[in-house]
Parts: C-alpha cells; sequence; structure tokens
C-alpha cells in the first residue's frame, strides 16, 4: 500500500491507557510521537503507585487521571474527553508494534474505513501465552459466528478509529471486555472495518501484565452474553423458549399418555410444572419479539448518531472520487 496523503490540518490522537507501566510508557510515548509527528499523544494513569504519570509526561506526552480501575472507564473517558480526527489506541505496556501505525492510519484514512484493528502476529515466543491465545481465538469464532463476521483478533488493543465510531460508541464496559463491545460496535452498526497483521512482543523487563486469564475471560464470555441478549434478543428468547418446551414436553408426556390410557391425572405436580414450563417458554418468546421491536429501534438510533459525524477521507480518496466523477461525465 503507498503512503497516504491526510488532508491538512488532520488531527490525529494516540490514546494510551496505562497502569503502573512506570517501566514501558516511556518508550511507548517516544516511539509513537517520531512515528505519527502530527499526532498527540494522551496517557490516561488508571491510578497508577508508581512513576507512571511523571515517566509519560518527560517523554512528551500529555497526562490525565482515570481514578475508576478498569479498561472500559479509561477508553470511556478518552472517547467523551478527547476531539480528533482519528484515534489510534495502544496499551501502554510496549508489546504492540510502533512502527505499524503509520500504515493503520493510511489504510483507515485511504479506503474510508472506520476502524482498523491490528491483529497480533509474529509474535516472540513469550509474548502471547498460550492460554490468552486459545481463549481469544475461541471467543473471537464465538463473536464471529453470532454477529455474522469473522475477525481475526478481537481482544487486540491495537486499534484505529474513526471520529464518528468514537462519538457513536456508549463505552458500557468497565474492564478488558471492552474490545469485546468495540467489535460488536462496529459489526452491528455494518462500519466498514479491516483488519492489519502486526507483530507483537514481549513485555519489557520488570512489567507484568494485568489481564487475569480466568476472571476476565469469564468477564468477556459474560459480556458476549449480554450483548447477544441486548443486541439479538429473538435469537436469545427463542433459545430460551425451545429449551423450555423440550423440557415441558419430556415432563408431561408422561402424564398425557397416562390420561389417555386411564382417563386420569395422577401426577398433579408434575403436570402444574409442564404446563408451568410451557407458560414460560411462550413468555419468553412474546418477550424476544418485543425486545427485537426495541432493539431495532435502538439500532437505528445509533446509526443515526453515526451517521450525523462526517466521515475523514485522504486526499487519494477525493482525487479519486473526482475522477470518477469526471469520467462519468
Amino acid at each position: 500500500m503507498g503512503e497516504c496523503c491526510p488532508p491538512a490540518g488532520l488531527q490525529i490522537a494516540v490514546l494510551v491507557p496505562c497502569l503502573n507501566e512506570e517501566e514501558a510508557i516511556g518508550s511507548v510515548v517516544s516511539e509513537f510521537r517520531a512515528l505519527l509527528p502530527e499526532a498527540q499523544v494522551w496517557v490516561y494513569d488508571n491510578g497508577s503507585d508508581d512513576r507512571t504519570s511523571e515517566v509519560a509526561r518527560q517523554a512528551g506526552a500529555r497526562v490525565r487521571l482515570e481514578p475508576r480501575r478498569g479498561k472500559g472507564n479509561v477508553v470511556r473517558r478518552m472517547f467523551a474527553d478527547i476531539d480528533a480526527d482519528v484515534y489510534l489506541l495502544v496499551d501502554g505496556d510496549a508489546t504492540y508494534h510502533a512502527s505499524s501505525a503509520r500504515r493503520m492510519v493510511d489504510l483507515l484514512l485511504e479506503d474510508s474505513l472506520d476502524m482498523v484493528t491490528g491483529a497480533r502476529a509474529g509474535h516472540d515466543g513469550g509474548a502471547y501465552r498460550q492460554g490468552h491465545k486459545w481463549g481469544n481465538r475461541v471467543l473471537t469464532g464465538l463473536v464471529g459466528r453470532i454477529f455474522g463476521r469473522q475477525c481475526d483478533d478481537m481482544l487486540s488493543g491495537y486499534r484505529v478509529f474513526s471520529r464518528r465510531f468514537v462519538k457513536s460508541f456508549p463505552a458500557l464496559s468497565s474492564g478488558f471486555e471492552i474490545e469485546t463491545e468495540l467489535t460488536v460496535h462496529a459489526l452491528e452498526l455494518r462500519m466498514p472495518m479491516a483488519d492489519l497483521p502486526t507483530p507483537y512482543k514481549a513485555r519489557v523487563e520488570g512489567s507484568s501484565s494485568k489481564l487475569r486469564t480466568i476472571p476476565d475471560g469469564l468477564r468477556i464470555l459474560r459480556t458476549i452474553f449480554g450483548l447477544v441478549r441486548d443486541e439479538r434478543p429473538l435469537e436469545f428468547f427463542s433459545a430460551l423458549w425451545v429449551a423450555l418446551v423440550v423440557a415441558a414436553v419430556a415432563i408431561g408426556s408422561p402424564v398425557v399418555l397416562e390420561f389417555f390410557a386411564t382417563g386420569l391425572v395422577l401426577r398433579l405436580p408434575t403436570a402444574v410444572l409442564s404446563v408451568g414450563l410451557m407458560l414460560l417458554g411462550f413468555l419468553s418468546l412474546v418477550c424476544g419479539l418485543i425486545l427485537d421491536t426495541v432493539t431495532r429501534g435502538r439500532r437505528e438510533l445509533r446509526r443515526l448518531a453515526y451517521l450525523q459525524v462526517s466521515p475523514v477521507v485522504s486526499r487519494r480518496s477525493v482525487r479519486r472520487l473526482d475522477d470518477g466523477a469526471i469520467h462519468d461525465r
């Protein structure tokens, strides 16, 4: 891909959420300032008890504090506070490939995308733990199957966004499940998006990961479950309806067969339980139908909020559009 020509005056914000990254944050800020000299680097300290803020400030970043713990809380604050045309989100642990930043920004601008994800590839032996890699593959595949498109690395913390993405994103998550919410938001609004493979390296010596494999994996799974309920209510409650109906039929069949054989209902509690499960099943189906209509309205409102923000395109894209218009004439 050739070098893209950003529009004059394009504002790029590099957003770095971090917690206790004294050893790594200085190099992260310096690298992104060198590779994206037109960008403003923002470091949001999530309540570190080391010199993270001081080191980031000395490296040339603008530093703010977000006391509420959790990456989702930091991203929500960043998206609300900062105005820019293009946003680059990266972790402050120096594991992501800073040299890929320009290619990611160029891809977003050249193809008028709303999100470009840096898919981790070609990592060091100790950079990407096997448990994290396997869990990411499972969760990414699950979201792709449910929401209709496969992405390469749903849990990557290295992304570039358009302004219209950022200002239409509700940011409801509080922790590491924020990456799942970012991906589902793009999928639900059918935003143009792409993945770009980027190298991934081990953390610098002396720093430690804040990701807890099992607890955070369960939180991400719970987030996916909640997003399916909120964004796909008809499918969610239809599945519940099928399960309840099957259970009701399995429990009630002996009672019905016994009634036809003897004319008596000898197991009344079983019959009551079966009828109750059947009623709950159909109530679940009705709830799914109603909530599906509500969800459609909410999705339309989010889409309208998204469309209110103008897209940012490169000069190359503008020239391509102009050439096409001339050719049409």
